[in-house]
């Protein structure tokens, strides 16, 4: 079964991004983890040990009260979109949001994170702050971003960048996958610059090994890379961007340059990173 991890402060954006973390588990027959984190302060030594021990034991009390007061919330969120038959556990940690991301996905074996996006002074900005980026691609597995204010539906487009590299291949097979069980279509989008240093022969090749599969290829020419991949999101209708994260700079091109503002924060539909 896989596994999809989805951290929440319980504020509407990720609330939004939760019913998508619902569909995505339940269309790979997945799990859903719930991870909620705190952070305990950090207290000035005139403090007595009973001290800390009063505040560390409330604040811990408090969390776990309004844990327990939300995930019920929740459940009943699932229920009203039909995903009530979707497994779910929870888990509530103090310490470093980064940090406990980490530790889940390595000790439950996540297949899948789902974040949710809120502009350029949201929750998700807090985490991608100086070093997040590069934190983040070091799990290696793929990230759900999901944009403040997107309703979640069924996936029919799913739109797939690729720079016709042989290993990106096996990202396409991935996403064919999925799509396959989301009765959709994909559209494989190539952005030619003049920089690009593919052939013919190249696009030919990739047409035929995919041949019989429900992929499309879309060969356009331009110089504008962001603005290219936004009118194909337009003009192909597409539900769902899926990107290759290139190593450890894709996540600091993503999240740090105005591809930013565009593409992750205000984007009008989610983009799921994954990683070569």
């Amino acid at each position: 079964m896989k596994k999809i991890l989805f951290p929440t402060d319980f504020s509407n954006v990720a609330t939004n991004a939760f019913v998508h973390a619902l569909g995505l588990a339940k269309l790979v027959h997945g799990e859903l983890i719930l991870l909620h984190t705190y952070e305990l302060p950090i207290m000035d030594s005139q403090f007595g040990i009973q001290n800390y021990k009063d505040v560390y034991e409330t604040i811990e009390l408090t969390n776990l009260d309004r844990f327990k007061d939300e995930i019920p919330k929740l459940r009943k969120l699932a229920e009203e979109n039909g995903f009530e038959s979707v497994k779910m556990t929870h888990v509530l940690t103090d310490g470093d949001l980064l940090h406990s991301i980490r530790e889940t996905v390595s000790k439950e074996k996540i297949d899948y994170l789902v974040m949710g996006t809120a502009g350029a002074s949201g929750w998700f900005e807090k985490l991608l702050g100086t070093n997040t980026g590069e934190a983040i691609t070091s799990l290696s597995i793929p990230v759900f971003c999901i944009p403040v204010g997107v309703k979640y539906s069924k996936i029919n487009t799913i739109g797939f960048t690729t720079r016709f590299r042989e290993k990106d291949k096996i990202a396409l097979q991935n996403v064919i996958k999925i799509a396959k069980v989301s009765h959709a279509k994909v559209k494989c989008l190539y952005v030619e610059t003049s920089d690009s240093d593919n052939s013919l022969a190249v696009y030919q090749e990739w047409e035929t090994f995919f041949k019989g599969e429900p992929v499309q290829f879309f060969i356009i020419p331009g110089e504008d890379i962001q603005e290219t991949i936004e009118d194909f999101i337009i003009s192909q209708e597409i539900d769902v961007l899926t990107m290759i994260s290139y190593k450890r700079t894709f996540f600091k091109w993503l999240f740090t340059s105005s591809f930013t503002e565009e593409m992750a924060f205000q984007s009008s539909i989610p983009i799921l990173a994954l990683h070569e």
